[in-house]
Order: structure tokens, then C-alpha cells, then sequence
């Protein structure tokens, strides 16, 4: 396994990482820094401290703690020693590197005009590690196929945040294009797919190039708005899936709305744990209840790994199944 993120920490904490135990150490999810704090993990959805010879523990008090100098060693190594040139990416409080590896930021709020101008004495970081699981989404990807008219459903992905949501929109783009239909006996030619991705996650780009496998067929707008960026993807590209990450304003479902209207499949994701929950949020709210998603899939996670559950446009249950355990489970 590929492990170039950990270029991204200072030596001190690089070499903590290194002394964790392997399979640890290749489950990592989350890496948490906190100035004079301890050192935080967090490896298949459980979170633990790391002590100064680097293993495991729950005390906190026997953690690394890292220093003023650790924060500032991964903050220049982040922002590639020229933080001036980020200061979009601190307005917003997080910063995506290549390879989608998304850090983000606390600290110090400076204010112009009551709205966040960016981040300073920044002193808190959560390295969130981006992993490509080919095969993800091979158990959910049949039920998300309307076999009578060839096409897509539109569906609308959910979960809380780290519980797969980016991986699984990963390798529905990459199976969708590549014409690769999960665990079914459909053999469909791969379809043309449309990747908004504001956060620069879903397809990890550098330099507009994307350093994940999302398909042969599959034309991606990096670090774009949302809204804007469907309606880029559907004047320019004319795709037959329309692929973006947490929705959630307004504007989204406008352009979410506009996309469908123009036979254009929709796969999105959004921040919650059911279709109740999106019924609260008013960005939201008319696209559910104009039932304008045909399939709703929600994610799950415990101690004992991951589940789905499968809703239509009625929000009638289809079907519920568990992930694969932990380790290597499908919707990590």
C-alpha cells in the first residue's frame, strides 16, 4: 500500500506514525494535531492516543504532545512553504492536497465584514487520509440501476461525515464509466460521468489530473463551486451521470433541479442520517419532498462495521445489508 501522505507530518510525528503497528498504521482514517495536546488517531472508526514510543494507549496524559514547532513544520509542508497562495482554502477552514487528502483547521478566526476572512495562529490540524477501495461500491451500485430504461437512478447518499461516503461516490464513477456494473448480470456499456468536485476529494487532481481510478469516461471539474460547476458540466460535457459531494445549499438544489430536468442521472451526497434529516435543512427540504431523488441510500457505521440501507423516492425501505467488516470492508 501507497502511504505518501506521510511525507505530509514533521519528523517527529512521521516517525510516531511509523512505529504504529502495520495494520494500524494502513487503517488510518484520521491523524488529529493539537499544539500541546495529545497526539489523537483514528483507525477503522475507533479513536485512540498515541504515546511518545508511538503505540497505542487511552490515557491522554501519556500521549505525545506536538509542539508549537510540529504545527508549524506541517503547515508549511501543506501549504507547500507559501501559505499566502491558500488563502481561499483558510476562509474556508480546510485545505485538500494531492492525493484528496483534506486537512482541516482550527485556530484564531480573522473577520471582515461579520464573514470568516481566513485562519491565523492556527494550531489544530485533522489530517483526513483519502482511500481508493476499488469494489466499494459492487454490493450497492445494481440497486441504483433502472434495467427497463438503461439509465441511472437519481439518488441521494447520506451518512454523518467519515462513514464512506466519498469512497463509495469514488468507485460508482469509476464502475459507471468503466461500464462495470457492481454484483449484477447487467453489461451495459460504461456511460459518460461528470464529476463536480469542489472539494478536490472525490478524484484526488493535481494539476486537473486525477490521481484516483474514477474511470476511463469521466470528465472532472476540480476545486469548482457546486452549483456553478453542474451547470458548467451540463452546457460543456453533456454527461449522462452528474456526480458531486455534499450538497446542501440552496444553489445545490437548484442546480441539482435544473440537472434532472434535462435527463441528466444525478448521484449526490449529503451530511445526515436519514431522509428526515434532509427535510430539516431548507437547501434541501424541496428536493425530497418533490421526491426528486428515485433511490436514497443510507450509510451506517458501529463496532461492527458498516451497513446500507436502500430507500426509493417514497422513502419505503428496499433493503438493508452490513459492509464487510472492518479491515478492508466495501464502504470504508
Amino acid at each position: 500500500m501507497t502511504m505518501n501522505w506521510l511525507e505530509l507530518f514533521p519528523e517527529n510525528v512521521k516517525q510516531l506514525l511509523l512505529n504504529l503497528p502495520k495494520d494500524v498504521l494502513e487503517g488510518l482514517e484520521e491523524v488529529r494535531i493539537r499544539e500541546g495536546r495529545p497526539l489523537e488517531i483514528n483507525t477503522g472508526g475507533k479513536f485512540h492516543f498515541v504515546s511518545r514510543n508511538g503505540e497505542l494507549i487511552l490515557i491522554p496524559d501519556e500521549a505525545y504532545k506536538p509542539t508549537r514547532e510540529d504545527g508549524h513544520r506541517l503547515l508549511d509542508l501543506i501549504s507547500n512553504h507559501s501559505l499566502y497562495t491558500m488563502e481561499e482554502e483558510l476562509r474556508k477552514g480546510f485545505i485538500t492536497i494531492p492525493g484528496g487528502h483534506r486537512i482541516g483547521l482550527t485556530g484564531r478566526t480573522v473577520l471582515s465584514g461579520g464573514k470568516v476572512e481566513h485562519i491565523r495562529d492556527i494550531s489544530g490540524f485533522n489530517v483526513r487520509i483519502a482511500k481508493e477501495i476499488k469494489g466499494a461500491a459492487d454490493e450497492i451500485l445494481p440497486y441504483l440501476l433502472d434495467t427497463k430504461r438503461k439509465r441511472v437512478l437519481h439518488t441521494l447518499i447520506m451518512s454523518p461525515p467519515q462513514h464512506g461516503k466519498t469512497t463509495l461516490v469514488r468507485d460508482l464513477a469509476r464502475q459507471i464509466s468503466s461500464g462495470f456494473w457492481g454484483r449484477s448480470n447487467i453489461h451495459w456499456p460504461g456511460m459518460k460521468v461528470g464529476i463536480v468536485d469542489e472539494r478536490s476529494e472525490i478524484a484526488g487532481c493535481q494539476r486537473g489530473v486525477p490521481g484516483f481510478d474514477v474511470g476511463p469516461r469521466t470528465d472532472v471539474l476540480d476545486g469548482c463551486p457546486k452549483a456553478e460547476g453542474m451547470m458548467m458540466m451540463l452546457r460543456s460535457m453533456s454527461p449522462d451521470v452528474l456526480i458531486v459531494d455534499e450538497i446542501g445549499r440552496p444553489e445545490d438544489a437548484e442546480a441539482v433541479t435544473e440537472a434532472l430536468h434535462a435527463g441528466i442521472s444525478v448521484i449526490a451526497t449529503a451530511h445526515g442520517s436519514s431522509v428526515q434529516d434532509m427535510r430539516g435543512r431548507p437547501g434541501l427540504a424541496g428536493l425530497v419532498d418533490n421526491r426528486m431523488f428515485e433511490m436514497y441510500v443510507v450509510l451506517a457505521r458501529n463496532g461492527e462495521g458498516r451497513s446500507f440501507r436502500l430507500q426509493d423516492g417514497g422513502q419505503r425501505t428496499l433493503q438493508t445489508a452490513g459492509g464487510r467488516g472492518q479491515g478492508g470492508d466495501a464502504l470504508a
